[in-house]
């Protein structure tokens, strides 16, 4: 690809590996952001790697206060809401969930053999908190896509290689998943205000300098601030990675499992609004998935 000339490159400040742990019911995630290492990123919340194999999955739970991109690798899982709102996520689909004021939903794997992808929590602000739930939903063909020189990128969100996703993010950000084949190198261009981390799915990376060492699957690496980002393939074999950033939020966070707010007060008034079904959970009081209806009828 063209070279872009970067001021200052960016660089891994900090990384770690994203171990195996049990989610929902039955279900595995790597999680990278979200736990003890790394609570928050701010603006993000959460990053899972996740593998279902029915009957395991995620079934009726809630979210409030932020947002769930959920971008699907392998596979596909059905999700469905306490509004209707009902679909499949297949292999290469995105769908973006705005929670905002309150959502309770179920996602469960949609067929055979092990189903795979990536969930993100992307934070609200104050402001936009209690917006009403809303989704953005792409089909893999409809996500923007380019090819040059050996590296293809996907865009999420944000911008790439002269292609953009229409994608409405309310925290300004990037998601861009690349793809580079052996001896491909990238620039991308970062906002030097953002936060910024790359996460690996495939092969080895040299990451952010060229006298970086292999960075390999499911690594998360936290860039320091600067104005983008290079990544060399050195090896025979295909890498493959995502390249998220955002702009800081600067708010409290405080978080009570799938709800996120400023306050505990907040957390406190959402507790509330969930056990009594009000303010926004209303429907949640006779609304079961039909995923779990299926297996009380069992």
């Amino acid at each position: 690809m063209s070279e872009v000339v970067l001021k200052k490159p960016r660089k891994v400040v900090k990384k770690f590996q994203a171990r195996p742990q049990h989610e929902g019911e039955g279900a595995v995630v790597r999680r990278s952001i979200g736990r003890y290492e790394l609570k928050h990123f701010d603006p993000f919340l959460l990053l899972d790697e996740f593998s279902v194999t029915s009957p395991a999955g995620f079934p009726d739970h809630p979210h409030r206060g932020f947002e769930t991109v959920t971008y699907m690798l392998q596979g596909a899982v059905k999700h469905e809401d306490f509004e209707g709102h009902k679909g499949t996520i297949k292999a290469g689909d995105l769908q973006w969930m705005t929670a905002g004021r309150g959502i309770v939903h179920s996602e469960m794997p949609a067929g055979e053999g092990t189903q795979k992808g990536l969930q993100l929590w992307v934070n609200l602000s104050s402001k936009n908190k209690m917006i009403e739930p809303k989704y953005q939903e792409l089909q893999r063909n409809d996500i923007a896509f380019v090819s040059r020189d050996g590296v293809e990128v996907r865009v999420i969100a944000g911008e790439s290689m002269g292609a953009r996703s229409p994608v409405y993010t309310r925290t300004p950000m990037m998601y861009l998943d690349f793809t580079l084949s052996p001896s491909a190198h990238i620039w991308q261009p970062i906002d030097p205000t953002w936060n910024a981390f790359v996460y690996i799915l495939e092969g080895e990376a040299f990451v952010g300098a060229e006298g970086s060492g292999p960075m390999g699957p499911h690594n998360v690496l936290l860039l320091s601030h600067g104005d983008g980002l290079e990544v060399w393939n050195r090896s025979t074999h295909l890498v493959r990675f995502v390249l998220i950033g955002g702009e800081p939020l600067g708010e409290p966070v405080a978080q009570l499992g799938p709800f996120v707010m400023n306050t505990q007060e907040e957390i406190d008034q959402t507790v509330d609004d969930y056990r009594f079904y009000i303010n926004g959970f209303e429907k949640a009081r006779h609304w079961r998935s039909e995923a779990l209806i299926g297996i009380d009828d069992y």
